[in-house]
């Protein structure tokens, strides 16, 4: 099955600072396009973390093995990915340099464990007003983002 997931990490539906939306679109054994909204959030954190967040909880929601394609405005993740960002911090023991740890290490391992059943590509999508996609993704996740419930990120959730 081919997966679509759009993330927007600061969310316009979201009350409050930070939060997310995510939402999955599917196409099912009989060609019919399926659409999935998930929301959640989190105070007191960061635009990265909620882009990570994000598409982990598009990629834990799926069930079965797919082929998924991330839609993020984060090059954050997507050159993580696209670039051998990740594969170098864990050769690196998850550092950046020899002083320098990596930051969001839990959400990274977090990301790599979801992504494993699943072909999974990053699509970086520019963002700013005007892209089609990039209204695309900020629609579709500001719908997910309706209504939510914020969180607490004390605990760096």
């Amino acid at each position: 099955m081919e997966v679509k997931i759009y993330t927007d990490g600061s969310s316009k539906g979201n009350p409050g600072p930070g939060g997310y939306g995510t939402v999955l679109i599917y196409i099912d054994s009989n060609g019919k396009e399926h659409m999935k909204e998930l929301s959640g959030g989190y105070k007191n954190t960061t635009n990265n973390r909620m882009e990570l967040l994000a598409a982990i909880i598009g990629l834990e929601a799926l069930k079965n093995p797919c082929d998924v394609t991330i839609y993020s405005d984060s090059q954050y993740l997507v050159r993580a990915f696209n670039d051998n960002w990740i594969d170098n911090w864990i050769k690196k023991g998850w550092k950046r340099s020899k002083s320098e740890p990596v930051k969001n290490i839990d959400l990274w391992k977090r990301i790599l464990q979801a992504s494993r059943p699943h072909n999974v590509t990053y699509q970086w999508v520019k963002g700013h007003a005007g892209h089609p996609l990039n209204e695309r993704c900020d629609e579709l996740a500001t719908t997910a983002a309706d209504g939510i419930n914020l969180l607490d990120d004390e605990e760096g959730i």
